[in-house]
This record gives C-alpha cells, sequence and structure tokens, in this order.
C-alpha cells in the first residue's frame, strides 16, 4: 500500500498550480510588494521632485514607446505559449516542474532592487541571506553549521551545478596544494609535514587546520614580517604559479587524478580542462546496476599508493541525473578514511545537483537524522538500506553540490556549493580594493558579506537567492515541511515503478516491458522491446518511435501532445557486461556485434516530479493515463 496524501493544504498553496489554481494569490503578492517599492522609491528623498512630468503619458514619443513595449511584450508571450509545459502533471519529461510560489514571489519582489551578491556594497540586505541559505543547507546535509563554532560549514548559490563542480575542485586543488607551498617557503614549524609528498596528501580535515594554524601564526607577527611572510607564501602557491610551474618546482609529485563515476555529469570532464589539469586526469569509475564500484575505487586507490600517483577527489553521486539511482556515498566516505590512514588523501566530494533535497526527507525537525524505520513509514519500499546509509553520509564529506533549480522547485539559475569547513575558503579569497574592504574578515558572518572574494563569479543576481532564502523560511529543510515535496515525489515513483509492471503485462503479446532499475529517487527508466524481436538497433527505433510522441517539437501545438517525456540509453560502457546481458536477456535482444554502431540500449525516462501525478482531489492518475497513452501508441505502431 502507498501512503495516504500528505498534508493537502500545504502543498495545495505551494504552486502556482496546473491550471493556474492560485493565480489570485500570486497577483495579490506580486501587486502589493510593488506599490511597496514604489513607496520605498517615494519616500527615499520625498523633498525630490518627480523627475518624469505627470504629463508625460500624453507626449507623442512616449506613447510611441509604449506601443512598441506593448507589441513586442505581446508577441514575447504569444511566442512562450511554445514552451515546454513543465507546471503540467503531463510533463513528466526532464528535472523541471512548477515552482514554489514563496521562491517565485519573492524573486519577483526583489527583482527592482536589482542586489548584486558580489559584497555587501551592492547588496547589503542578500548578501547576508546568502551567507543563511549556505548554513541552511549545511544543516539539510548534516554539515556542522553554527557559525561561532569551528569546524562550521559554509555554502553558497552558483549559476548552476556545472559551476558549483568547478567551485569544488578549486577548492580541493587549493587545499591539496597549500601544504607543500608553506614548505617551500620555508615557513617555521607549525606542525609541517616532512616532505612533499606527506604534504601533499595530508587530506582536507589536517590541510584545513594547517590553514587555520598558519593564519593565526602569521596573525601574530608584526607588520612588517605580516606582510613579508604573506607575500613568500603566496609565491610558491600554485594559484601563483600554475600547474606547469607548480609541478615543475616539486617533480616527485605528480599531477593528480580526479576519480568520478562513469555516468557522472559531463560538468567534471569540463572543470578538469578549465582547471588545466586535463581531461586525462579525470579516471572514470564502474558502476554496478547504475551505481559507483567502491571495490573499483579501492581497487584504483591501492594502485594510486603503490605508483605514489596522488589524488585530488573522488566524486559519488547522490542522485543520478539519468537514472535517479544513488551512489553508496558511505563506501566512499569510508574509502577516503582509508586511504588517508596509508598516507594518501584527498576530497570526497558529492554530486547531489539532483538529489540534494532528497536529503530533507532524512533529517528531524532539530536537523538530526531519522532513523531508517520512521524514514520509511508511507512508502513501499523506499529507502533501501544503500539509499539510508548514502544520505547519513553526507555530513562525512568534504563538499557537495545542491542545485536549488532542480528538486528544489525554484528558478533557474540557483545551484549551490557546499563545503565542510569554511576555514578552507581562505585560499579562494580575492583582493579588490575597490570592491572589498578589510573590516569584513572579522567573525563569520561579515567575512562572507564580501562574498566576490570566494566565489568564480564576479556579478551575480540577489533575486535568486532572496527565492531560496524565502522559500527555506516558508518551508524549513526537513521532513514535516519542504521533505513533504520529494516524499510525494517517491510516492509518486513507486506508483508510477507499479503501474510500469502493470502495463507490462497488459502489453506482453505485443512488447517486452522492463524497469531496468528499481528507482531509488523519483526518476524511472523504462525499456521496450517488440514481441520476438532480437535485434537491438529494432528495438532502439521503436523507442525513439514512442519518444517521437513525447518530445517539444516547437511545429506541433502543445495541445497536440497527450504526454511530454524524455529518452536516455544504457550502454554496456557503464553498466558493464554482465549488467547489460541482464537487462537484454530480460528484453529477449542479443549483444550487439563488436562493429555494431548499436551496442546501446535507447529507454525512455521519466522525471517525477510534480505533485499532482495523482490527483486524489479529481480521483485522476496521470500515471495510469500515461501508460494508456503508451497502449495505444504501442497498438498503433505494432498494429
Amino acid at each position: 500500500m502507498h501512503a495516504t496524501a500528505p498534508a493537502a493544504g500545504m502543498l495545495d498553496a505551494c504552486f502556482l498550480g496546473p491550471y493556474g489554481e492560485n493565480d489570485g494569490l500570486l497577483e495579490k503578492l506580486v501587486v502589493e510588494f510593488l506599490r511597496d517599492h514604489v513607496y520605498w522609491r517615494r519616500n527615499f528623498h520625498p523633498e525630490d521632485p518627480p523627475a518624469i512630468p505627470t504629463d508625460a503619458t500624453f507626449a507623442p514619443g512616449y506613447r510611441s514607446f509604449e506601443a512598441r513595449l506593448r507589441r513586442e511584450l505581446h508577441a514575447l508571450s504569444a511566442a512562450l505559449k511554445k514552451s515546454v509545459p513543465f507546471h503540467s502533471p503531463r510533463y513528466i519529461g526532464h528535472m523541471a516542474s512548477d515552482l514554489l510560489l514563496p521562491g517565485l514571489a519573492a524573486q519577483i519582489l526583489t527583482l527592482p532592487y536589482n542586489p548584486n551578491n558580489v559584497s555587501e556594497d551592492a547588496a547589503p540586505v542578500t548578501v547576508d541571506m546568502e551567507v543563511e541559505v549556505g548554513l541552511q543547507l549545511a544543516r539539510m546535509v548534516g554539515y556542522p553549521h553554527d557559525p561561532d563554532h569551528d569546524p562550521c560549514a559554509f555554502g553558497h548559490l552558483t549559476s548552476g551545478g556545472t559551476l558549483a563542480n568547478y567551485q569544488a575542485l578549486r577548492l580541493a586543488l587549493a587545499l591539496k596544494a597549500f601544504p607543500v607551498a608553506l614548505r617551500a617557503a620555508g615557513v617555521p614549524d607549525i606542525g609541517m609535514p616532512d616532505d612533499d609528498w606527506t604534504a601533499f596528501n595530508l587530506g582536507p580535515a589536517a590541510g584545513t587546520e594547517l590553514v587555520a594554524r598558519w593564519k593565526d601564526w602569521l596573525a601574530a607577527l608584526p607588520p612588517r614580517e605580516h606582510r613579508a611572510w604573506k607575500a613568500k607564501v603566496q609565491a610558491e602557491r600554485i594559484e601563483q604559479l600554475g600547474l606547469c610551474e607548480f609541478f615543475a618546482a616539486h617533480d616527485t609529485l605528480k599531477t593528480p587524478w580526479v576519480l568520478a563515476p562513469i555516468i557522472a555529469h559531463y560538468s567534471w570532464s569540463k572543470g578538469m580542462k578549465l582547471l588545466g589539469l586535463g581531461r586525462t586526469q579525470l579516471r572514470l569509475m564502474p558502476e554496478r546496476d547504475m551505481r559507483l564500484d567502491i571495490d573499483a575505487v579501492n581497487n584504483t586507490l591501492a594502485r594510486c599508493e603503490r605508483d605514489q600517483q596522488p589524488v585530488l577527489m573522488a566524486v559519488g553521486v547522490f542522485g543520478t541525473t539519468e537514472y535517479g539511482t544513488v551512489d553508496p556515498i558511505d563506501g566512499l566516505v569510508d574509502a577516503r578514511d582509508a586511504a588517508l590512514a596509508r598516507g594518501l588523501g584527498f576530497s570526497a566530494h558529492v554530486d547531489a545537483a539532483w538529489g540534494g533535497y532528497l536529503a530533507t526527507v532524512f533529517r528531524n525537525e532539530d536537523g538530526s537524522l531519522r532513523d531508517r524505520e520512521a524514514v520509511a513509514e508511507g512508502f513501499a519500499h523506499f529507502p533501501r538500506a544503500g539509499v539510508y546509509a548514502a544520505a547519513a553520509a553526507l555530513g562525512r564529506t568534504d563538499s557537495i553540490t545542491i542545485d536549488p533549480h532542480k528538486l528544489g522547485y525554484l528558478p533557474y539559475g540557483a545551484g549551490a556549493f557546499l563545503c565542510r569547513d569554511h576555514r578552507a575558503m581562505a585560499l579562494l579569497a580575492e583582493s579588490a580594493d575597490y570592491v572589498f574592504h578589510d573590516h569584513a574578515l572579522r567573525g563569520y558572518r561579515a567575512r562572507y558579506r564580501n562574498l566576490g572574494q570566494f566565489i568564480p563569479e564576479g556579478s551575480k543576481s540577489g533575486a535568486n537567492v532572496a527565492a531560496v532564502y524565502v522559500t527555506h523560511k516558508v518551508l524549513p529543510l526537513d521532513h514535516a515541511n519542504f521533505g513533504q515535496l520529494p516524499a510525494q515525489t517517491v510516492r509518486s515513483a513507486e506508483a508510477f515503478h507499479d503501474a510500469a509492471q502493470a502495463f507490462a503485462a497488459r502489453v506482453r503479446d505485443k512488447v517486452r516491458v522492463i524497469v531496468p532499475f528499481p528507482p531509488d529517487s523519483n526518476l524511472v527508466g523504462v525499456a521496450f522491446n517488440p514481441a520476438g524481436n532480437r535485434d537491438i538497433g529494432i528495438a532502439n527505433d521503436f523507442a525513439r518511435r514512442l519518444h517521437d510522441e513525447l518530445r517539444v517539437d516547437p511545429s506541433v501545438p502543445l495541445q497536440d501532445r497527450s504526454f511530454f517525456g524524455s529518452a536516455t540509453t544504457l550502454r554496456p560502457q557503464v553498466l558493464g557486461d554482465a549488467g547489460m546481458q541482464r537487462i537484454l536477456a530480460a528484453l529477449g535482444l542479443d549483444a550487439a556485434a563488436d562493429e555494431d554502431d548499436e551496442d546501446h540500449l535507447v529507454i525512455l525516462r521519466h522525471t517525477l516530479m510534480n505533485p499532482w501525478l495523482i490527483d486524489r482531489h479529481n480521483g485522476i492518475s496521470y500515471i495510469d493515463l500515461y501508460f494508456r497513452h503508451l497502449e495505444k501508441r504501442i497498438a498503433a505502431l505494432l498494429p
């Protein structure tokens, strides 16, 4: 049995709604706070006369401008009607859905103020909000989040998960190389390692403590010595020398590897190129049933120890963008700790761009971790033991990527980067006298009011920040509040899985249908093969023809599409031969020949985000409607 619906009244108020049901609420909010903004402008210096005369609206130029503006806005509005209907429960394609009203209203409200969250001078209000958002997200994943006590986490928003992953690489490299720079500069003993290999492999926790000791030692020096030592160390840092000169100066060290799952997002390849580490240093780890193979990771780490090959970072994924599967994060951090004990230190990063907000289901209102039995109440299978262990281990990692604009139901672009110990962020600080001020370096919140010193961007929207902050305040990041949303999506995924099996039984005379992987979260893939067919190319052609009726086509009116879905592929390079053979055998397919281009299997991919996929108020299951639609399509394709 699936759980009953969560507190429906709350969810019903959260969104504009598939039918625009809450248009009155959004309109009232927008009008109220637009008027409030206008009053703020008028009261800034009420003694100033209006710059635009009251009769300006009658001038020919004014009327001409208004006419052009209205014409172009009408044209834009008409064009946007061809947009993807993310708001509808008939949309089950990519990682997008309706937007939460608190975030939408907060962003609209903040836009006219146009804050630039690079510093307190340009965004005195929303910079503080961004620092708080980081602490809110830290609490959600189990990081230390009391800024009055170290270690304390730090987080900031980015344009998306890609930039957050870049920031993770950037911080890990700075932290790994800094102890080597201290040795090269000849800094007197503050607990320095004895050689470059040891210095390069301290690990994130010990490296961060060394950064803290260095700052304390530096602060105690007279000003002239302070400046001299700071300059001396700076000259030896990898950020100053660049990769080529740094490794030439320390020729016993090799360029470090990054270990990531073979299905990791392409941003990791981009990031390796961007930082100058090189795509060759990205080592892709095999999977077992679309989850990171920890045995392979441990074997690779053992090889690195033997060959004195440094490792910068090992990456796990909490909710893959293709299949929603969850890597064994607990196994990853255990592997990190075991390698560190043998002298090979590196960072453990989690790419939770998709699944990050799923962590709310695992958190009590006080921020503590719920036990598995409590989490499982109301679900048929969730969370399996591996998913629970992975969620529980998030707080042991060194950094995390999370996208509020995905499972956070917030407007693009709002990604987020978190690190477990903010003290390492000092290594990323830049100076720009016209923007940043020394007084901001005192205290956690004051330090990060000059956010631009630490983040990749030079300008960024404070309106996005306001959207995330207000949403987290209205819906705290725990199972009783925000967690109701991802919980609803998991219930939908379980219902979808059951419906897919029933559908498979109904159409077995015409098509073999399987779900290759039971869902860890709220993505479900479905594979098809016409009955009696053994050729993978024919099966793929059939899946593509099904997908043709599910994809967005600007030349076709939206109303002509019953549902919107997406497609992806399963490949032997990712699954391994045994995993691929298991799926092909279940479908009755032969493996592709070595020379065959069709070595992959096309499947339909479904992202089940919309809270109204099961509409209990009207007695409608869009999941059932979807499978009935597929039955009709199969009947048309295979008469």
